[in-house]
Parts: C-alpha cells; structure tokens; sequence
C-alpha cells in the first residue's frame, strides 16, 4: 500500500497512519515513518514543516477519509444493503484483518483521539473532523435505507461508536468475540430503525 504509485508525501502520510494504529502517536517517530514510507528523512522537514503535529493531523484526515470511502464500497457490495447488513459489512473488514493479520493494529483516529485529544489541540479537532468525515456518509447511507432522516446521524454515530469500542476489546482479549457480538446485537435494532 504504501507503494511506488504515490509520491514520498502520501507514502509518508500513509506510513504514519499505519504506524499509529500498531505504536500510537507517542512511539511513532519521524525516523519510523521515513523508513516505513521509503522516503528520505530530510523530505520530513520539507514536506511537513510543522513537524510530527503536521504529519499525524494529516494522517488522521487520511484515515478518516479512507473510512469514509469504504462506506460506497461496503454497500456496492450488499445485494440488499440493509442497515444491519452495513454495520455487518463494516465489522467484517476488522474481523478479517484480525484473521489474517492477527490483533496488532487498531484505527489510527482512536489512537491518536486516545494519545492526543488532551495534550494537543489540533490533533484533538483533526480526529473529531476524521470522526464527522466517517458519520456523514454512514449516516447518508442509513436514510437512503429507509431510516428516518432524524435518527440517521445518532445511529451512524452509534454504529461507529460501537465498532471503536468493539476494536478495542478484540485487540485486548486477541479474539473477536466483541465484534461478531456487536453485529449480531445491534444489526437488528439498526434495521427495525427504517420508516
């Protein structure tokens, strides 16, 4: 992923979000992330002028915008996407990295919400903007299912939420109990929300 297609400026951006969902911000170091990214470390300076702050902010943009493409994929492939089907959809692409990749790495946006939220005021707005980038879709996606208009955003939020904490007993207990019990708890409240 972190291939010769993108320049050393989206590689970097790509190495940090990977690199902080495994270490979190604090054991993410630049060095770290130019060599993650294949990139030569004065290119840090050059292409992040304001330092780690910069590069994790933009991290954290990138993930939460990739989660929030993955919403348009997650129901191109449901046959009849449903809500619960969305959520289902969503839990399974962790349920399936954590089967082939083991329990190592969370979201980038929760590690640094839980790193940094209170220290650094910037990274405490990019990971609520990251958060808000991934709810609008979800919460779009529910009202073209059927869901009231109104309760479209609280459920996207609930969903999102759900799935966060879901991550994190997974990784804890290194099973996936969390999440296979979140889908199948909260799949059928989410499709009885629908008008």
């Amino acid at each position: 992923m972190a291939g010769s297609e993108r320049g050393p400026r989206e590689r970097m951006v790509f190495s940090a979000a990977q690199l902080i969902r495994r270490e979190g911000v604090g054991a993410t170091g630049m060095r770290e992330v130019a060599a993650h990214a294949g990139a030569p470390r004065g290119s840090l300076q050059h292409y992040f002028p304001d330092g780690k702050e910069q590069l994790v902010n933009e991290a954290v943009a990138w993930a939460g915008n990739y989660a929030a493409k993955r919403v348009a994929r997650f129901l191109a492939a449901l046959p009849d996407p449903t809500p619960g089907g969305l959520f289902a959809a969503m839990v399974g692409q962790w349920t399936d990295e954590y089967a082939a990749d083991g329990f190592d790495a969370g979201c980038p946006v929760a590690a640094a919400s839980v790193d940094c939220a209170r220290t650094t005021e910037s990274t405490r707005k990019a990971t609520a903007a990251a958060f808000a980038a991934w709810t609008a879709p979800v919460a779009a996606a529910l009202t073209g299912m059927g869901v009231p208009e109104d309760r479209s955003v609280p459920l996207a939020t609930l969903m999102i939420s759900t799935l966060e904490g879901a991550i994190l007993i997974a990784r804890a207990e290194r099973d996936v109990r969390a999440l296979t019990t979140a889908a199948r708890e909260l799949g059928p409240l989410l499709d009885a929300a629908r008008a």
